[in-house]
């Protein structure tokens, strides 16, 4: 049996839920319409700070931010277009505006569509009338979020797009990898090292983009809490990012349709035609044994 209920905080949350399998999927849209939580059987699969949530000066660390138009930082936050420099701060800005919930579905699934429509604010930093659209579906044990961004530009639309979920783990020596890609650069150092199945976790921040992908899915067991996360993504996601910081409970695998500074660099950046949409897909699936 499925079901959506809200509840009133500091923001208006959306309740996801599947009571059948005993999901539950917290959504907030006018906090970047961020997913916030997201349990199965009682047990946590996401991280959130709720201190930074509740202060909206601050990005929020932790739930699934959504990252559009760019993904990552830009030199000194610019970037040039048709010889004019625009400021856009790291990951953009669609995890920090608010976005319109325009469907509900509780039939076969919990389903919730939001939408996010540019405005004189987006136009501001990014030149460019858009309509970006995201439904999170929750059924049993596997989240979807289904995406769409159309183009109601004259001219071509460059961007990139990504997510960045944040999973909780209580020990970090215990999560083994499975990442379709046999090297990744180090985004501090910029240098580029093998991998072989793990990560040095003395360091204090690790922050790597694993590049020439090999598949469309990548999972991450955490043996400390018999679980396995499975994430599946469209092909126009060319980069996985790992992150995380020291002393903290959780780690980022994020799927990236452009590297860093795309906006001026080209790599990999999606050009949308005008009138065109261009849709995408990144599913979560979360096993205990």
């Amino acid at each position: 049996m499925f079901a959506i209920a809200t509840k009133q905080q500091q923001y208006k949350t959306y309740i996801l839920t599947d009571q059948d399998a005993h999901s539950r999927l917290e959504v907030v849209p006018e906090r970047g319409g961020i997913i916030t939580n997201w349990s199965i059987q009682g047990q946590d699969i996401l991280y959130l700070d709720a201190q930074r949530f509740a202060d909206s000066s601050l990005s929020v660390r932790g739930g699934i931010p959504i990252l559009f138009p760019i993904c990552g930082n830009l030199p000194d936050n610019t970037y040039i277009y048709q010889g004019q420099n625009y400021t856009l701060k790291q990951h953009g800005f669609a995890r920090d505006l608010p976005w319109e919930v325009t469907n509900q579905v509780t039939s076969d699934l919990a389903g919730l569509t939001l939408v996010l429509n540019s405005n004189a604010q987006t136009r501001a930093v990014y030149p460019f009338d858009f309509q970006v659209s995201f439904t999170y579906q929750l059924k049993g044990n596997t989240l979807e979020i289904k995406q769409k961004y159309t183009n109601y530009s004259s001219e071509s639309m460059p961007f990139s797009t990504g997510l960045h979920p944040y999973f909780w783990t209580s020990d970090k020596t215990q999560l083994e990898y499975k990442i379709p890609a046999s090297e990744y650069q180090d985004q501090i150092t910029k240098e580029v090292h093998a991998f072989e199945g793990g990560f040095d976790l003395s360091q204090d921040e690790i922050d790597v983009a694993f590049r020439q992908l090999s598949g469309t899915s990548t999972s991450v067991t955490d043996t400390g809490r018999s679980l396995k996360l499975t994430l599946s993504y469209s092909d126009i996601y060319s980069t996985l990012v790992f992150w995380t910081v020291k002393g903290k409970d959780y780690y980022c695998l994020e799927p990236w349709s452009a590297p860093r500074n795309a906006l001026n660099t080209g790599a990999d950046l999606i050009h949308l035609a005008p009138g065109a949409t261009c849709e995408a897909s990144v599913g979560l699936t979360a096993r205990f044994f």
